[in-house]
């Protein structure tokens, strides 16, 4: 029987390392692309043919014409914010209903479960994890503690499933003393509802296995980043599902055995987003100015995102949990007009060195840099490797040397066409 094949692209830093835009370009090698985690939080910004477009809970495979895009169990969906970005797709010419499937065991975000996103962060005061406030922690909650409302659910006395729900939701806001009003918010959330039941609603991880079966191939897609994995990210700092590899198994129903490539994504420096401890942030003019260069805001909340220099501690922990067979690099460009470019090799703990992710990052962690030449070129419109200064060839050299891992795809732009695949 002539299998297909599923790889795997992902985040390795704290999100915003741009898998919208390989996915985007890798989509035209793969039959489907599933989304496998997270939810409207995260956004994936895409530009090309002088159009921009950022996608929050859709697989960012949709512009490429005729493939199946999946969301996958492992996502929570809001209804309404689903609605506003499908219409707005759907305005500009790309058509959704034909080819965008969703998992009925996807979980559904309530308008209640923004309102406890927002309570819990309030109770937690200067200890708030700096959430989107889209209620993705909650959706979570409730799915593994077993109260979930899922996408299935609406094919099924809804509106007493429904009803129960945000009963229980409620009686924990009385508790909490929280004041809140969602009567407009749900009328859309509503809407959002019957605007889903025009979709494919599927039983995808049948689907995905019938495709691979036939010998077709799956590019499955996280959202965030590892290190804000619930697991194995910078804990309580983190997002609530699995963003690693592992977490494409559960929330696509695939087997670890069907997995072959596993893409990894960095930003040739590093960001973050929210609250939690982030050992590289520079708070000088020259995180100031990657940030400026490199349109560091959040796709979704507009939010400051944090800079610093590239973390090959952090890294190096990534690429081990993925088990990351090829990296892709972003945002090059960024650092196209710095005289040096430094690199953190490893950490002084408490005065020990050590090259290992440890278990507490948040305080007695001293960052220990490698300085590099910088390549002073403006690398935006080449269109192959050999037109590489040799400073940033070195420097490429440099990281995978470091991390044991080939860079095969490197960015110089957002377009879709600023995409160099190397040799």
């Amino acid at each position: 029987m002539n299998q297909g094949k599923v790889d795997v692209l992902l985040g390795l830093q704290w999100g915003d390392e741009g898998k919208g835009k390989v996915v985007d370009v890798l989509t035209p090698q793969y039959d489907v692309i599933a989304r496998f985690q997270g939810g409207p939080n995260a956004g994936h910004t895409l530009e090309f043919e002088g159009q921009k477009y950022v996608l929050r809970s859709i697989p960012s495979g949709i512009f490429q014409g005729g493939k199946v895009n999946i969301i996958g169990n492992g996502v929570v969906l809001a209804p309404d914010l689903f609605m506003e970005e499908a219409q707005s797709l759907e305005a500009s010419g790309h058509k959704l209903k034909e080819r965008l499937h969703i998992s009925k065991k996807a979980h559904l975000i309530m308008p209640t479960h923004r309102v406890l996103d927002a309570a819990y962060e309030a109770q937690k005061g200067k200890n708030k994890v700096g959430t989107t406030g889209k209620g993705i922690g909650p959706t979570y909650t409730d799915k593994v503690s077993r109260n979930g409302l899922r996408v299935g659910d609406i094919l099924d006395h809804f509106e007493e499933k429904y009803a129960a729900h945000k009963a229980r939701h409620e009686a924990i806001l009385r508790s909490l003393n929280f004041e809140y009003d969602i009567t407009e918010a749900e009328q859309k959330w509503l809407k959002g509802i019957e605007y889903l039941r025009q979709f494919h609603l599927v039983d995808s991880e049948h689907e995905i296995n019938h495709v691979l079966r036939a010998g077709k191939s799956i590019l499955c897609e996280g959202a965030q980043g590892t290190m804000l994995d619930v697991d194995f990210g910078s804990y309580p700092f983190v997002t609530s599902s699995n963003t690693i590899c592992a977490g494409a198994c559960t929330g696509l129903g695939i087997g670890p055995n069907k997995i072959g490539e596993v893409y990894g994504i960095m930003k040739a420096y590093c960001t973050r987003v929210g609250a939690g401890p982030f050992p590289t942030e520079l708070f000088d003019e020259t995180g100031t100015r990657i940030r400026d260069l490199g349109h560091e805001y959040g796709a979704v909340t507009g939010r400051e995102r944090r800079c610093g220099w590239i973390d090959l501690v952090a890294l190096r922990y990534s690429i081990m949990v993925n088990g990351v067979t090829q990296l892709i690099m972003m945002k090059s460009d960024v650092l196209d007009g710095f005289d040096t470019i430094k690199a953190c090799t490893a950490y002084r703990v408490n005065g020990e060195l050590t090259r290992d992710f440890p278990y507490n990052i948040e305080e007695g962690i001293e960052p220990v840099y490698e300085e590099l030449s910088g390549w002073k070129t403006d690398m935006t419109q080449f269109t192959s490797e050999e037109q590489f200064p040799e400073a940033f060839s070195n420097y490429v050299k440099f990281l995978e040397k470091e991390l044991e891992t080939p860079i095969k795809i490197i960015s110089i732009g957002p377009d879709r066409a600023q995409t160099i695949v190397r040799k």
